[in-house]
C-alpha cells in the first residue's frame, strides 16, 4: 500500500530544492559561461545565509532539548540530519560543477593556475606582489599557553599552519598558528601574461600566502598548511521592549553577531588530523564539519566574473532599462499622475523614475511633505540625498528606516544618522515588527487644496538590486490610495487608532484576513458553478493557514496557479486536496522578486501588488502592504506579465507532489519569460 503524502513540504527542505535550482543554472551549458560562474557564487552566498540563520536556529532548538514536531512533521533533530545530508550532496555537486566550469573557462583563455605552473617571469611578479602588498597586512596568530586561541570572524577565510622545530622529537605535539587571508584584498591575483599568449591567468590569494608562509614563521618547519572557514549564528536577538534606544541596541547586537555560536566549519581537503581536531575542540563543533575539495567560499566568483574586461561574449547581452515613456509627456511627473496612474516594471524599465519622483518632490516648492519607508538602500542612494535636501529646504520629511533588515543593519544605521543630521524625522518602526512595506507619500499644495501622490512597490528602494530583480512599482494620485497611505504612516509614526483601510491590505492588522476573503470569494464562485481562478506570484509560501485556505479553494474547484520562486510548503497535484493547484518556479538571469495577486472575481478581475510573501513572519510579524491596481489598462498589463510567467517552458520548473521540481516540458515553442518581458513595455499603451 502506498503511503499517503504529507500535507506539507518542509520549509527548509524546500529551500534546499530552491538552491539546487540555482545550481542548475550554473550547470546549464546553454547559458553564457561567466553567467554560470555567477550562479556558483550565488549558491555559496545563499548557503552561507541559510547556515547562519536557519540551520543556526535549528541547532539552538536541539541544544535546548526541543523535540516537538513542526506542522510538516519534523523534529529539529530529524530535520537537521536531513538538511546536512542534502547540503553535503549539493556542495559536492557544486564543486564538481566548479571544476567543469574552470575547464570551460580555460578553453576561452581564462585560467586559474597552481603556482607551480607559472614560468619564472610570472613567479617573480607574484612573489613581488606578495612582498609589496600582501605581506604587510598579514598577522600570524600563534596558539600556545601565553596566546589563547583567537576569536575567529564569521565567514572569513583562514589558514591553519602546523609547525615543527628542528631537533624536536617527532612524537611531541606540533605548534599551531592561524593566518587570516585578508578580505580587503581580492581572492584572485592576476598573473602577467606569457610571451605570445592571449590567455588571462590568475592564482588564488591563499595559495600565494601558503607559498610564502615561511616568511611569517622563521626558525620553524612547515608540517601542514590548509584553509578553513567558520560560519557563526548571525540571527539578532533583540530585547526591543527593554531597549531605551533601538539604534544603540542593534549596534550592540551587530558586534555580538561577529562572535555568535559556531554553526559550520569548512576546511580544505587533506587537512592534518591534529589541526582539524584542535579546531573542532576550540570551536566546540562536533558536527557540521565539511571537507571541501576546492577553494573555500566560491562567492568570490561574483566579483571575478564581473571584473574581466573584454569577455562580453561570455555574458548575457547588456540590457539597458528604458525610461517609462509616460513620464516623457510633460515637464513634471505630477502633471502626468494627476491624469493617469503609471506602472513601472523593473529591471526592464528604469529605477531612475523612482529617484526622479523623490528628487522632483524634494525641489518642488509646492511640496509640503515627503514620507517614505526604507528597508534596504544601496551604497550611494540618490533617494537618501534627495530626502536630505528636502529636509534642509524646510519640507516635512519623515523616513521609516528598518534597522532590523538582516545583514543591512549597519548600512541602515549610517543612513539613519545621515538623515537625522539633515533634519529628517527618522522613525525606527514599531516594537516587535519589521517595516517591510515599500511606499512613498508626497503631499503637494495645488490651487489651495492638498493632493497626495503615492509610489507603492514590490521591491526595495535600492537602485542596485532594481537592475537585478524583477519588481513592480505603481505611481498614483488616486485619492483613496492617498488617504490609506497617510493613515499607514500615521499608524507607524504615531499613536493613531486602528484604521479601516479603503484600498490597502496591511499586515499584521488585516492583510491575511483580506486575502482569505478574496480566496473565499473565488471559492464561492466555484461552488456556484462560475469560473473561478487565482494567480499569485511571490518569493515564498510557507504559512500553514494560507496553504490550508488554498487547499479548500482547490477542493471547491478554484483553478489556482502559483509562481513561487523559492520556498513552497504547499504540495500541489494531490488528488482530493490540491489537484487544481499548479506551482512553478522561475530561476533565470534576474531574481524574480515581485509579489502580485490576481483574482478572477466573476469576470470583474482584480489585481494587487504587495510587499508581502505568504509567510508567517510577513503576515503576522511585519508591517506589509497590499495595494490594488485600479487602472484597467495597467491591470491588463500585469495579467499579461503573469501569463508570460506561466507560459515559460525554458527556465520554469514545476513543483511535483513529491516536493521535487522538474523543468516544464511541453510541445509549445520555447518561451523564456524574462527574455520576452523586454518586448512588452508597450503593452500598457
Amino acid at each position: 500500500m502506498t503511503r499517503p503524502l504529507p500535507h506539507y513540504v518542509n520549509r527548509d527542505l524546500s529551500w534546499i530544492e530552491f538552491n539546487r535550482r540555482v545550481l542548475e543554472e550554473a550547470q546549464d551549458a546553454g547559458s553564457p559561461l561567466l553567467e554560470r560562474v555567477k550562479f556558483l557564487a550565488i549558491m555559496s552566498s545563499n548557503l552561507d545565509e541559510f547556515m547562519s540563520v536557519r540551520v543556526a536556529g535549528i541547532q539552538d532548538q536541539i541544544k535546548a532539548g526541543y523535540t516537538k514536531k513542526d506542522f510538516t512533521g519534523y523534529t529539529p533533530a530529524g530535520l537537521w540530519k536531513r538538511l546536512m545530508k542534502r547540503t553535503s550532496l549539493m556542495v559536492a555537486d557544486q564543486y564538481k560543477t566548479y571544476r567543469e566550469v574552470l575547464r570551460d573557462l580555460a578553453k576561452h583563455g581564462i585560467c586559474f593556475r597552481d603556482i607551480e605552473e607559472l614560468n619564472a617571469t610570472q613567479t617573480k611578479a607574484v612573489d613581488d606582489y606578495f612582498h609589496e602588498i600582501v605581506f604587510p597586512v598579514l598577522t600570524p596568530m600563534a596558539v600556545d599557553q601565553s596566546r589563547p586561541f583567537p576569536l575567529l570572524h564569521t565567514k572569513e577565510l583562514y589558514l591553519s599552519v602546523l609547525l615543527g622545530r628542528e631537533n624536536v622529537p617527532p612524537e611531541e605535539e606540533p605548534y599551531i598558528a592561524i593566518v587570516q587571508v585578508p578580505s580587503i584584498l581580492q581572492r584572485f591575483v592576476a598573473v602577467p601574461g606569457r610571451l605570445n599568449s592571449k590567455k588571462t591567468e590568475f592564482i588564488l590569494l591563499e595559495d600565494l600566502i601558503e607559498r610564502h608562509i615561511n616568511t611569517l614563521f622563521n626558525g620553524y618547519t612547515m608540517i601542514d598548511v590548509h584553509p578553513f572557514r567558520l560560519t557563526r549564528n548571525a540571527d539578532l536577538t533583540l530585547n526591543e521592549e527593554g531597549a531605551e534606544d533601538l539604534l544603540e541596541e542593534i549596534e550592540k547586537e551587530i558586534r555580538r553577531r561577529r562572535w555568535g555560536m559556531p554553526v559550520r566549519l569548512e576546511y580544505g581537503k587533506g587537512m592534518h588530523p591534529y589541526a582539524l581536531q584542535l579546531l573542532q575542540d576550540e570551536l566546540e563543533l562536533g558536527e557540521n564539519i565539511i571537507e571541501i575539495d576546492g577553494p573555500l567560499d566560491l562567492s568570490f566568483l561574483m566579483r571575478f566574473a564581473g571584473s574581466l574586461p573584454g569577455y562580453d561574449s561570455l555574458r548575457f547581452e547588456r540590457m539597458e532599462p528604458v525610461y517609462p515613456q509616460e513620464f516623457d509627456r510633460a515637464e513634471d511627473m505630477f502633471t502626468i499622475l494627476r491624469s493617469e496612474d503609471v506602472l513601472v516594471y523593473h529591471p526592464y524599465e528604469a529605477f531612475e523614475s523612482v529617484n526622479d519622483f523623490v528628487t522632483e518632490a524634494a525641489y518642488d516648492p509646492d511640496v509640503l511633505a515627503i514620507k517614505m519607508t526604507l528597508y534596504r538602500v544601496s551604497g550611494q542612494s540618490a533617494l537618501v540625498q534627495a530626502l536630505a535636501k528636502a529636509a534642509e529646504s524646510g519640507k516635512q520629511v519623515t523616513v521609516v528606516v528598518e534597522l532590523k533588515a538582516r545583514f543591512d543593519e549597519e548600512r541602515n544605521i549610517a543612513w539613519a544618522r545621515q538623515l537625522e543630521k539633515a533634519g529628517c524625522h527618522v522613525v525606527y518602526g514599531l516594537v516587535g515588527l519589521k517595516t517591510h512595506a515599500k511606499i512613498t507619500l508626497v503631499v503637494r499644495r495645488e490651487q489651495q487644496v492638498l493632493r497626495r501622490y503615492v509610489h507603492v512597490g514590490t521591491g526595495n528602494y535600492n537602485d542596485n538590486t532594481a537592475k537585478l530583480y524583477t519588481d513592480f512599482g505603481l505611481f498614483t494620485s488616486h485619492p483613496v490610495i492617498g488617504a490609506d497611505a497617510s493613515a499607514l504612516f500615521n499608524e507607524v509614526t504615531g499613536y493613531s487608532s486602528p484604521y479601516e483601510w479603503k484600498a490597502f491590505g496591511v499586515a499584521p492588522s488585516d492583510l491575511m484576513q483580506k486575502l482569505f476573503g478574496l480566496i473565499e470569494r473565488e471559492q464561492q464562485h466555484a461552488l456556484e458553478g462560475k469560473p473561478a481562478r487565482i494567480i499569485a506570484k511571490m518569493n515564498s509560501l510557507s504559512n500553514q493557514e494560507m496553504i490550508d485556505k488554498l487547499y479548500e479553494a482547490s477542493q471547491a474547484g478554484v483553478q489556482i496557479e502559483l509562481i513561487v520562486r523559492g520556498v513552497c510548503c504547499l504540495r500541489p497535484g494531490v488528488p482530493g486536496r490540491s489537484e487544481n493547484i499548479r506551482v512553478i518556479s522561475i530561476v533565470d538571469r534576474f531574481l524574480e522578486h515581485s509579489r502580485v495577486m490576481y483574482f478572477h472575481n466573476g469576470g470583474e478581475e482584480e489585481v494587487y501588488l504587495s510587499s508581502a510573501d505568504w509567510m508567517t513572519r510577513n503576515l503576522t510579524r511585519r508591517i506589509e502592504l497590499m495595494c490594488p491596481v485600479f487602472d484597467p489598462r495597467l491591470r491588463k498589463y500585469m495579467i499579461n506579465v503573469l501569463r508570460l510567467n506561466l507560459d515559460d517552458n525554458v527556465k520554469s520548473r514545476e513543483l511535483l507532489p513529491s516536493g521535487s521540481y522538474q523543468f516544464v516540458a511541453n510541445d509549445s515553442p520555447p518561451m523564456r519569460s524574462q527574455f520576452e518581458a523586454r518586448k512588452i513595455a508597450n503593452w500598457k499603451n
